[in-house]
């Protein structure tokens, strides 16, 4: 690939997110530079990006001319007015999940998008975890029959509460709603939008579970698609995981333990992209037990490798060919809508209609 195909990279931020996801999928994949990142006091993605220009403001990287791409990666309450700076200065922009906090944020940055011809995208990375992958082919493969029942849990064991960690609501500007549904729901959600689409309504417990939290610890969202109910959860205070998925048809069921192996491998600094990436041990496939061409199977399913680079793959291949990009602004909008109807329902005791 030669270099004036190569796409020059500017994070927002080196925090979790740009040291574990962003930084290392960009510097696997040959068609990005990661040019600048934003440290306001360290350098610490130096030990690991030697060549890459630490600079103390997003200004500064808005005013270099060479970078085409700013990753906005900071913390949820600031993701509206930082992409739409970076718009305005005519960045193509990729957010980190969840997209903004308010379903009407979204819309104005997907308009101003639009006007200033920029890409607009979502770091919805788990769209490519491996166990969803095979999750997705089992529901497209009908084995199941007519699904009546889908359920996704992705949970933690956090029994304290870090008052450091702009997430517990505990810092200034952070707020409320910055919590477990926003975090880890965006996933959930986003992965039953791929697989279902909108639902026709929402009906959810939200909680504060730990003493002394100020934020949502637990929830549970139910979303109604007539004949097909589907059950998203996460908690603060599960020790004992319970299965990842679990899917009921009229023909069989589908149950999974254990979580996509790639965020382990990357925070060991593996590589992305690397022989047997995303692969997961067999212990953790997936159990099937259905009837399929007249013979009943009761097995498990090997789970499909994940591979978080495809969402860049996807990204890239909007910027240099005009496709539609693998993860779609409007569909990030319509899980923040949810969060929306979610964060309703639950404060009214109703569902809330879509």
């Amino acid at each position: 690939m030669t270099n004036e195909n190569v796409i020059q990279v500017g994070l927002a931020s080196y925090g979790m997110s740009g040291l574990v996801f962003h930084a290392p999928l960009l510097a696997s994949h040959p068609g990005f530079e990661v040019k600048k990142i934003v440290e306001r006091s360290s350098q610490k993605s130096l030990q690991t990006h030697p060549r890459v220009e630490v600079v103390r403001s997003f200004e500064e990287l808005l005013r270099d001319e060479n970078i085409g791409l700013v990753v906005v990666n900071t913390p949820d309450f600031l993701h509206y007015a930082m992409a739409e700076q970076a718009l305005r200065a005519d960045k193509h922009v990729v957010v980190e999940k969840p997209f903004t906090l308010a379903s009407a944020e979204a819309q104005a940055l997907i308009a101003l998008a639009r006007e200033r011809g920029r890409l607009l995208s979502v770091f919805q990375n788990r769209r490519w975890d491996g166990d969803f992958l095979t999750v997705q082919r089992v529901v497209e493969s009908g084995w199941l029959g007519q699904l009546v029942e889908y359920e996704s849990h992705y949970d933690r064991f956090r029994n304290y509460i870090d008052a450091d960690n702009w997430k517990e609501g505990t810092k200034p500007g952070s707020p409320a709603s910055a919590g477990l549904l926003y975090n880890l729901g965006s996933h959930l959600i986003d992965q039953a939008l791929v697989l279902f689409g909108m639902p026709a309504r929402v009906t959810a417990d939200l909680r504060v579970q730990r003493p002394g939290g100020r934020i949502v610890d637990g929830y549970e969202l139910i979303l109604d698609y007539g004949g097909l109910k589907v059950t998203l959860k996460s908690s603060y205070l599960v020790r004992e995981p319970g299965p990842r998925f679990v899917l009921h048809g009229t023909e069989g069921s589908f149950v999974k333990y254990g979580i996509d192996p790639q965020e382990e491998a990357l925070k060991a600094k593996k590589t992305p992209g690397s022989a047997g990436w995303g692969q997961e041990p067999e212990a953790d496939w997936g159990l099937l037990n259905t009837d399929i061409g007249g013979l009943h199977f009761r097995g498990k399913i090997e789970t499909l490798p994940g591979n978080y680079l495809r969402y860049y793959d996807g990204v890239y291949d909007a910027l240099t060919t005009g496709e539609e990009p693998a993860v779609k602004a409007e569909e990030a909008a319509n899980g923040i809508r949810i969060i929306e109807a979610a964060m309703e329902s639950s404060r009214e005791k109703r569902s809330v209609a879509l």
